[in-house]
């Protein structure tokens, strides 16, 4: 008995013990100021500071109780990393404040920075086309989506720019097989630009070379066509007097147009680089 007494004595004190521990445990903590924070990210933000900036905001909207607070937070979260080229991690912090505040005011311009990365992500178009392809698939949604925005307009532009590039790697593989011989390659190549990029400046040279194979092959009916498509719409430039001549022996090319021409296509090729570089 005077066992069993103990023992019930040990576990009730046992039990005191643990109570008090939890209780120990389970005190609030300090709460932190959610506005405070969003100040010290806006103060780093302004001095470039944009890791800690960053930091900051994002501690900011996990505390913030005001639901437009937080959204406000997380996208000066997401422009801060996109501030210091953490692409990825950009990308990732602006599909989650899509997919978190899909009604916050700030929506457009999360959309149009996510375009931005992308499109700032292109790389020489010989190296690889994914980045190309998946900025202009991003451009696209965004033109789609708010056709009538300010960004609209500045995405337009980078999208002829895009265009230009894939028209240009398109070219840059059929010049490789018309090197090597492989006529059949090169000419679906040129369709591709012919068909999806006629508002580029390589449309003019792939419709000559398109020319320049078709007579090579014998299928003069074809290297005509080509060529009056390209004299109905460009009979003013270097290209269709190339293709003038392949067709007529007897033509003498203009040497100062071509000249012009080519310096005028260089002047633009060099534009393109700066632009995306």
């Amino acid at each position: 008995m005077f066992i069993r007494i103990l023992l019930a004595i040990c576990l009730i004190f046992t039990l005191n013990s643990c109570s008090k521990n939890k209780k120990a445990i389970y005190e609030p903590t300090i709460t932190v100021d959610a506005y405070k924070l969003y100040a010290e990210g806006l103060e780093a933000f302004e001095r470039n500071d944009f890791f800690y900036a960053n930091k900051k905001f994002s501690e900011a909207e996990i505390n913030f109780k005001n639901v437009d607070l937080a959204a406000k937070a997380a996208i000066m979260s997401s422009f801060s990393l996109y501030g210091i080229n953490f692409y990825n991690e950009a990308i990732q912090n602006l599909e989650r404040y899509l997919k978190n505040y899909p009604s916050d005011k700030n929506v457009i311009y999360a959309n149009y920075l996510l375009a931005i990365i992308y499109f700032e992500q292109i790389t020489d178009e010989k190296k690889d086309l994914k980045p190309l392809l998946e900025a202009d698939r991003r451009i696209d949604l965004f033109i789609n989506k708010y056709p009538n925005s300010d960004y609209a307009i500045d995405l337009k532009f980078k999208k002829d720019l895009i265009q230009n590039q894939l028209a240009a790697k398109e070219l840059f593989v059929s010049k490789h097989y018309i090197s090597t011989q492989k006529w059949i390659p090169a000419i679906n190549r040129l369709k591709i630009i012919v068909e999806k990029y006629d508002k580029t400046i390589f449309i003019e040279e792939a419709l000559h070379r398109l020319v320049e194979i078709h007579y090579h092959l014998g299928l003069e009916t074809e290297a005509k066509k080509y060529a009056n498509i390209l004299g109905y719409n460009y009979n003013s430039s270097e290209w269709f007097q190339q293709s003038y001549k392949i067709l007529n022996k007897e033509y003498e090319i203009k040497k100062n147009l071509i000249s012009k021409e080519r310096k005028k296509e260089k002047g633009i090729l060099k534009k393109l680089i700066k632009l995306i570089k």
